[in-house]
């Protein structure tokens, strides 16, 4: 959930918004794998489509919030750290939203779009965008827009000109999205064929004229499955480019609905359980198996320690996890337990201010936590260079106080050991592997695993072979 970042709908929401639903707009049948008809063409294509978009299981994610992320806060400030992010380890850009904002009833929220089809010219122009796109294109990232498809801003051009296009009452009131405290925003009609068409057109035409390589869709688990699977059918339908696709949501139908990526939501709260609460790391495995749930062949879970929504209401991971060193250990589970790990600007450089909604009074400072970064940096280029980190299903071998856990692709196999506990603790290898020789993918060099494996407050390994 991507706006106002605070609030998640309970299962009885989730139960009202279905009934509202349905008892406020009859619903039309859609059918989900053909393309939808509009009369808005699509625009020519703007360069030449990516040729370097990684494969789902392989990417990592970088979450910019233009505002924070610059002193100017626009596009041409993110193109300045293009090499920076590149650096870190990222291979894809996620770009929060970057359309105009509505001003009626709002609260400055980036999430209260009123026009799908413009730049908001807060951040720069079209081809500012296009500028920062063909900077991460040429340095070998993809680049994925923020979507918000759930509802507009009181001030987008539908309300007058579709009043039908949106969820009303009775007496054709129309409505903030149910169960919600979003009353800066109206709740979208997805029982509307045109409303439908004009959406996906919408996003169809970010691909030709900014050439971007994908979208992560806000508050996806609100509309319904079968416009998901008509959404997703047709950006497929694309064939000139590769697209990440990814769900901020945690249903399991979404994986059916043909998104790349889920948003780890139950892995952060337990992130959260494991490292503030003394729950035990072995809880990490039950959670990973439900968010899992409708997965098949290579579609992944996007893990994170924290996000525009979390960082402003939850504090930042040094805050979270309990200082700087903590928060790199839970970033390690975060980013190898199973999943594609994302990053979210500022993290990398150990802030410990948080970055407020809506997002207009922090600044990012970089470069003052070298260690910090180069840390994240070491964290990252593991991964990458293994393939077992990034591809292969986790066997668990974690105790109450170290999540603990191996990963192999064919011959390749990795070992990871995270003490979760602010004190210095002995794990105890597992026989099947007491006596294995490994290489420190961290630090290099031979490791060959005795009986006990010391680990400082907070310390972990990430060993292959």
């Amino acid at each position: 959930m991507s706006f106002l970042g605070t609030v998640r709908l309970t299962s009885l929401c989730w139960v009202l918004l279905a009934a509202l639903l349905a008892s406020c707009e009859k619903e039309r049948p859609v059918a989900p794998t053909l393309p939808p008809t509009t009369t808005t063409p699509d625009p020519a294509q703007y360069g030449t489509p990516f040729a370097g978009v990684p494969d789902r299981q392989d990417a990592t994610i970088y979450q910019v919030n233009m505002r924070a992320f610059s002193q100017p806060g626009n596009f041409a400030g993110v193109t300045a750290r293009l090499d920076s992010i590149k650096a870190l380890g990222a291979n894809v850009v996620y770009l929060m939203p970057i359309n105009p904002i509505g001003q009626l009833r709002g609260v400055n929220s980036p999430y209260a779009v009123k026009d799908y089809r413009a730049v908001n010219p807060e951040f720069g122009t079209l081809q500012d965008l296009r500028t920062l796109v063909d900077g991460a294109h040429a340095r070998g990232m993809a680049v994925m827009l923020d979507w918000v498809a759930n509802h507009t801003s009181w001030d987008h051009a539908w309300i007058t000109a579709h009043p039908e296009w949106y969820l009303r009452d009775a007496g054709g009131t129309i409505l903030s999205p149910p169960g919600t405290n979003y009353t800066d925003v109206a709740q979208l009609n997805f029982s509307s064929a045109p409303m439908r068409a004009e959406m996906i057109a919408a996003m169809k035409s970010w691909v030709f004229q900014a050439n971007v390589d994908g979208f992560r869709f806000d508050y996806s688990d609100a509309p319904p499955v079968d416009f998901w699977r008509q959404a997703v059918d047709t950006l497929r339908r694309i064939r000139t480019h590769k697209l990440l696709l990814l769900s901020e949501g945690s249903r399991s139908a979404n994986f059916g609905a043909g998104f790349d990526y889920n948003f780890g939501f139950g892995f952060y709260d337990q992130l959260k359980n494991v490292y503030r609460s003394g729950v035990a790391a072995t809880a990490f495995d039950a959670r990973n198996t439900s968010e899992y749930s409708g997965a098949t062949g290579t579609q992944m879970v996007v893990r994170y320690t924290t996000n525009h929504d979390v960082n402003s209401s939850d504090g930042t991971p040094v805050a979270l996890f309990g200082g700087q060193q903590g928060a790199l250990s839970a970033f390690v589970i975060a980013a190898c337990y199973k999943g594609v790990p994302m990053i979210y600007n500022g993290q990398e450089a150990g802030m410990t201010a948080a970055i407020p909604f809506p997002f207009t009074t922090v600044k990012v400072s970089w470069d003052t936590r070298p260690l910090v970064t180069q840390a994240y940096k070491q964290i990252l280029a593991a991964r990458a260079g293994s393939t077992a980190l990034r591809r292969g299903a986790p066997t668990s071998y974690s105790s109450a106080d170290v999540c603990a856990f191996t990963k192999t692709a064919g011959a390749e196999q990795a070992l990871v050991l995270v003490n979760v506990r602010g004190n210095a603790l002995q794990y105890t290898v597992p026989p099947a592997l007491d006596g294995s020789t490994w290489t420190d993918a961290l630090q290099g060099g031979a490791v060959t695993l005795g009986s006990q494996v010391a680990l400082p407050a907070y310390g972990y390994r990430i060993l292959k072979r």
